[in-house]
Parts: C-alpha cells; sequence; structure tokens
C-alpha cells in the first residue's frame, strides 16, 4: 500500500502538510510554547510567561501560532486550548485544524465533516484539502486522496507546503 500512495505520502506527511501563503509556509519553528510550557499553556512574549490561552492577551494570529507548534509537537490538548481561545470559531483556519485534532485523536467522522465545511467555506483553502487529503489516504480512498492533490496543484499549490 505504501507503494501505491508512496507519492501522495512523501509529499504531505513529512510536514504535516500546511497551507500556501503566509504562516502556513513551513513547519512551525519551535519556541518556548513547546520547549518551555507545561501542557496547556502558551509562550507570551509580551509578558515574558507561559500562559492559559483563554487568560492572555495574545490575538488569534499568535495563537494560530501556538496550534501550529502544538499539534505539530503531537501536543492534541494544549492545541485545542489554543484553539477555543481564538475569537473566530467558524474561520476556516480554526475549522481546519480541528479537523486536524480530530483526525489525530481518531475521530475520521467528526474530521471529514471539519475539512468539508472548511473547504466548502474557502475552496482555496489548501491547508484543508491535505489534510483531509491525509485522512482519506488513511482511511484507504486512495482515489479522493489522489483528487485532493489534484485540486491542490491547480490551485497553484503544485511546489508548495500542501502538497
Amino acid at each position: 500500500m505504501r507503494h501505491v500512495l508512496g507519492p501522495l505520502f512523501f509529499a504531505v506527511l513529512p510536514g504535516l502538510a500546511l497551507a500556501a501563503g503566509g504562516i502556513d509556509d513551513t513547519p512551525p519553528t519551535p519556541t518556548e510554547t513547546t520547549t518551555t510550557c507545561a501542557e496547556g499553556l502558551v509562550w507570551d512574549a509580551g509578558q515574558k510567561a507561559c500562559v492559559a490561552p483563554k487568560d492572555s492577551r495574545l490575538d488569534d494570529d499568535a495563537l494560530y501560532r501556538a496550534v501550529r507548534e502544538l499539534a505539530h509537537a503531537g501536543r492534541f490538548d494544549g492545541a485545542a486550548a489554543a484553539l477555543a481561545a481564538m475569537s473566530d470559531q467558524k474561520a476556516t483556519r480554526v475549522l481546519t485544524y480541528r479537523g486536524f485534532l480530530a483526525r489525530k485523536t481518531g475521530d475520521w467522522a467528526t474530521a471529514e465533516a471539519l475539512y468539508l465545511t472548511a473547504i466548502a467555506a474557502d475552496p482555496g483553502n489548501l491547508l484543508a484539502r491535505s489534510y483531509y487529503g491525509q485522512g482519506l489516504a488513511e482511511q484507504g480512498d486512495h482515489a479522493a486522496a489522489r483528487a485532493q492533490l489534484t485540486e491542490i496543484r491547480r490551485a497553484g499549490g503544485r511546489n508548495t507546503w500542501p502538497e
């Protein structure tokens, strides 16, 4: 099976396939959030301290960076706490990472619904397409996974992180 999906896995799994453009161009660089802070806390550079996401003064972009970093580090509870602190719970980046966390914790049905909601709201959300394609491949639906890869490429994502 790995030989059949080799190109897809090698293209999307090494970096957890993040969206093209802006903050999602590369894997997150570890910061104090993952090197210093205990589970459930994020680094607030302004306060120079680890803080609970819901009690922090961090804006959504800072919280999103923490979500990505925590998710890449496999600290899913912390990532979920940072997601919950973001102001716009219907934002496609929130839906995408909720889907990622659901998939990584074994809830494919929820993950798929979240990915599809994010993609319906923003068909150009290459991160959601990439994570959705990974999930489809994990579920054995190789044709549908390849279709997501094709959509990523069609949307200008060739040679980008999501591909």
